[in-house]
Parts: structure tokens; sequence; C-alpha cells
């Protein structure tokens, strides 16, 4: 007889305990203590903020390349950005990781209504569209009267996102607000519409002799605004089927990477670099690359 796992109410009820987390708790703090860390003393949350973004980073390539025991690590150091956070500020009386931990779990809970509460969710679609409700109402809930000091729908976007993830972020906020096209064919024909815009601008730059666009002129600059636009319209034909762009781009490039790769290995095999192969050539090692697959 196999082993069932625990329901959301038998979890609740006995919430397991966390001796380790409790430890690095500690151990965290020792660091900031006055006899601790000269280095981790000193630290403020502009000084280690960088960190954050290179270890999520670093813990996302450990997840997509299926590295188990990297990803253990990684998380590790994600966590440990954290809580070092968290005791900066209770050491300056901000909060506390306690602090941290509560608000999130009820965050959780209270936009899991479809688990913690009555309401019904049927696919991980609607799932998504009760959390942006849930979200656009907490946000009218804490709006001031005064609308001049109203934060805007897309304020909780980060401007430090990559601009794909920006734009995935953004374009789902707007649809939460009922901002949508009726069909996906109105989207691809707002992409037909943008790459037409791009095209149009790109013929009125000045451009050297390969073609390319001189830069510092207002047409270059209209033209990389609409590639902009193109890429923003795009971003919403994959919400709209339902893939996520940022890892679709970062699946072809690692893909690119891998076909890359083997071009070269098949170059060094025949004594040259890729560099030095002529381009038929190079489109040779390019479907061999792809055949490799």
């Amino acid at each position: 007889m196999t082993d069932q796992k625990p329901s959301v109410a038998e979890i609740i009820a006995e919430p397991n305990a966390h001796p380790n987390f409790d430890a690095f708790v500690a151990t965290v703090a020792a660091l900031r203590a006055p006899d601790g860390c000269p280095w981790d003393k000193q630290q403020t949350h502009t000084s280690i903020s960088q960190n954050m973004i290179e270890e999520a980073y670093e813990a996302v390539d450990a997840i997509e390349a299926n590295d188990i025991a990297h990803m253990r690590e990684e998380l590790g150091d994600v966590l440990l950005q954290v809580l070092l956070h968290s005791q900066i500020a209770e050491d300056a009386g901000e909060f506390t990781i306690d602090d941290v931990c509560k608000e999130v779990n009820d965050k959780i809970v209270r936009r899991h209504p479809h688990v913690f509460g009555n309401l019904e969710a049927g696919d991980a679609n609607e799932v998504l569209a009760v959390w942006d409700l849930i979200k656009l109402q907490e946000k009218q809930e804490a709006e001031p009267k005064d609308i001049s000091k109203r934060p805007s729908l897309l304020d909780g976007v980060p401007k430090s996102f990559p601009a794909l993830l920006q734009a995935q972020k953004i374009s789902r906020k707007a649809v939460s607000a009922g901002f949508e096209w009726d069909t996906l064919d109105d989207i691809w024909g707002q992409v037909n519409e943008e790459i037409a815009e791009l095209k149009a601008a790109y013929e009125k730059a000045p451009k050297s002799p390969n073609g390319k666009m001189k830069g510092e002129t207002p047409e270059h600059a209209a033209a990389e605004m609409e590639f902009g636009d193109v890429l923003f319209a795009l971003v919403n034909v994959a919400r709209r089927m339902g893939i996520d762009a940022e890892a679709a781009l970062r699946a072809s490039c690692t893909k690119f990477r891998s076909r890359w790769a083997h071009m070269e290995q098949d170059a060094w095999a025949e004594g040259v670099e890729v560099e030095e192969v002529e381009r038929e050539q190079l489109e040779e090692l390019w479907r061999k690359a792809k055949a490799a697959e």
C-alpha cells in the first residue's frame, strides 16, 4: 500500500518543524553580531542588492540544467540573500525574517481561495485569473483617496526586470484590468502592423553601405522604438497562447549555444577555427549540428 500525501487540512494542522532553517537564521544573525564577520557587519540593503539578482539567475541555470545537486546549492544561496536582508532590517528595527514569512504566507493563503477557501478553479489559467483579480482588488483597497497619490497599476512591475520579463508582467497586468484583444488573430494583426511600421522606419533611416542604420539619428531611435513594439506585440501572442516568452527565448538561446558548440567541435576536428570557415561550410556545419540533435 502506497503512502498518501497529506491533505491541506492535515498540513495546516500539523506543520513540520524546520530546525535547519532556524539554525541558518541563527548563523546569519551571528555573522552580523558585534563580534561577527567584519564584511557582513558593514553590508546594507543597497550594497548587496545585486547579489540577489545574480544568485537568482544562477539558481535558474541549475533548474534549467536539471542539475539537482547544483539546484540545492543555488537555492541555498538565494535563501542566504533573503536572510541577510532580513537580518539587516532587524538590526535597523525595520522587520524580521518572521515578519517576512508571515506576510508572504498570509498573501499566498489569501490569493489561493480555491485551496484555502470555497472558490473553485478548474485549471492553471483560471488560477492565474483569480490571482490577478485578487491582486487588483488588494491594490484598489490600499489606494489612497487622493488620486494624485495613487500608484499606477504597472508600478508593481520592477523596472530592473529583464525587458522581456518586464513586458510579460506589464501585459498580464493590463489584461487583468480588461485591456485585451478579442482574439488571437487580432493580436497577430497587431504584430503585422508593428512589423510594417518597423520596416517603414528602417527605410527612412540613413544607412551605411552594408545596410546598417547609422546611430545617433532620430530615424535610428524611431526604428529602435518600432522594433521594441514588435517584440512587445509578440509577447502578447505568447501570453495568449499560454507560452512563457522569457522561458521560450532562454530555451532558444540554449539550443543555439548547443548547436554552436557542435559546430566548433566539428571545425576543430578539421584543424580550423569557426571564424576561418567559409559561409557555405558554416551552413553545412549548422545542418550537421541540427541533425545531431
